[in-house]
């Protein structure tokens, strides 16, 4: 008898163990159930600890160390590693005199870390395509991609960049800078931080407010409703469209194309949602990384609301650089078309990703050739209809390519479309999917409420009581529990 209950006593705690130890089919998420029961650990400790930046900036980097170890598991150490080459460099970029030295100094960081990046996301691509050009027998690298590299290292990159242009001076510790490069809240998924914006909160250590904690705390249940309630529910019809796209009518294949195109939304900007909110909890703003895109009459516009932190970054660190606007017009399409060529690539190492990113350059290249003529067109409510569902429209079919398994199901996915679509069997899909038809009105309708209407229900949100908030806080949690998968989905931005 008491040997079998130490045995049971045993498993339990070799059990409970490794819910602490990595699993990489298991990765820690904000949608999991585990990462709250850490973080709500983690909160009162780092309340005690706020009044001392010496203290907490060391409790914060360890878990965000381990936060990255729950994720990426041994890969936490190459973060690391990476933080104390750029934090030594950018010292001695900030020392150093000679232009040429520091020009030197600020490429052999960028190389440094865009080879670790080529490595891990783009060595078994670039292998494949040589081995089909001279027809060699290629056998795939073992290479494992760690989660979120794709954005801590244009962190990097930008970091030492802005020491280079005299932006920003390196920080004192080395701390303070893994601080910035692994701050857990958007560390595997962004949103991607500057340092310029970063920086000065760290060493201002402000506490949070009374409008930062459930400000913070409305965002995180309004990220939890988009990526556990809808993306991960309307995901579940989208994959069988994608995964046989032969199978399908006209119909059926639009509702998941269109369906793909809230689920991407949903996913990546619930995820910044809570990402920014829990920031938030902890006193820390990392900016707006989604600004309702779907609303946006034309291209341009459409990459000013759609992962600002990601487009701005290429902006200023690459469509720039490359001469931007200021080398006449061909240049000026030239530079737009390989800046979203490089955003596509960044992506995925893949085809499918570069064609997406040159097709949106293309598109960037096309609106601004056409802007003389855009101008002298009435702006009255039937054009601008015209132009955001001609937008719309280029935006969800180029999705079908993000999201299909190579360019022949992206192809027979359009075809289906335009070619097997009967109106007659929308109401027999409307009959057969109500739940997934109700999910997608809702985030529509909530995609084109008005700024000012979101944000009276946010300040509402914060002015009530507790009792209210507790409430909603539990309907959310039923609303997940009725409607989650059997394990939680990862999200989509992970394999970037």
């Amino acid at each position: 008898m008491l040997d079998w209950i130490h045995e049971d006593f045993e498993t339990i705690c070799s059990n409970f163990g490794s819910l602490f130890l990595y699993d990489p089919e298991a990765p820690m998420i904000f949608s999991s159930g585990l990462f709250w029961v850490i973080f709500i650990l983690f909160l009162p400790v780092y309340a005690l600890l706020k009044n001392s930046k010496w203290k907490m900036v060391p409790f914060v980097v360890c878990f965000s160390l381990y936060f990255y170890y729950k994720s990426s598991g041994i890969f936490f150490l190459m973060l690391i590693g990476t933080s104390l080459v750029d934090w030594l460099l950018s010292h001695w970029i900030h020392k150093t005199e000679s232009r040429r030295k520091r020009l030197f100094l600020m490429w052999l960081s960028i190389t440094v870390s865009l080879s670790i990046l080529g490595y891990f996301k783009y060595a078994n691509f670039f292998l494949l395509n040589w081995n089909l050009v001279v027809e060699g027998n290629f056998q795939p690298l073992d290479i494992i991609l760690p989660v979120g590299i794709s954005f801590y290292t244009f962190q990097s990159i930008s970091y030492v960049v802005d020491v280079y242009k005299k932006r920003i001076e390196p920080t004192e510790s080395w701390l303070d800078y893994l601080f910035f490069l692994s701050y857990f809240p958007a560390l595997v998924a962004g949103p991607i931080v500057r340092a310029d914006y970063f920086l000065p909160q760290i060493k201002a250590n402000r506490k949070p407010t009374k409008a930062n904690i459930w400000g913070g705390m409305w965002l995180v249940i309004v990220g939890i409703v988009k990526k556990a309630i809808i993306a991960d529910y309307i995901a579940q019809y989208n994959d069988l469209i994608f995964d046989s796209p032969d199978l399908y009518t006209g119909v059926q294949t639009l509702m998941g194309v269109l369906g793909y195109t809230m689920q991407i939304y949903c996913d990546f900007s619930g995820y910044s949602d809570m990402a920014i909110g829990i920031s938030l909890l902890m006193g820390f703003k990392l900016g707006i990384n989604f600004d309702s895109p779907y609303q946006s009459v034309n291209l341009t516009e459409f990459w000013r609301r759609w992962h600002i932190s990601l487009s701005s970054w290429l902006r200023d660190y690459v469509y720039i650089p490359l001469g931007g606007n200021r080398k006449g017009t061909f240049r000026t399409y030239l530079n737009n078309f390989l800046t979203m060529l490089i955003g596509g690539l960044w992506h995925g190492a893949a085809w499918k990703f570069v064609f997406w990113g040159a097709m949106h350059g293309a598109g960037l290249a096309v609106h601004k050739a056409c802007k003389p003529i855009l101008s002298r067109i009435p702006d009255n409510f039937f054009t601008k209809f015209f132009f955001w569902l001609l937008t719309f429209i280029y935006v969800s079919l180029l999705w079908v390519f993000f999201r299909a398994a190579d360019f022949e199901s992206s192809i027979l996915i359009i075809k289906n479309i335009f070619v097997d679509f009967q109106v007659m069997q929308i109401p027999q899909f409307i009959e057969a999917r109500p739940v997934w038809c109700v999910m997608m009105l809702a985030i529509i309708i909530f995609h084109f409420v008005p700024q000012r209407w979101a944000d009276g229900v946010l300040a509402a949100y914060v002015r009530s009581n507790w009792v209210i908030r507790l409430i909603i806080f539990l309907i959310v949690v039923q609303l997940v529990i009725e409607f989650m998968t059997e394990e939680v989905a990862p999200f989509i931005y992970f394999q970037f």
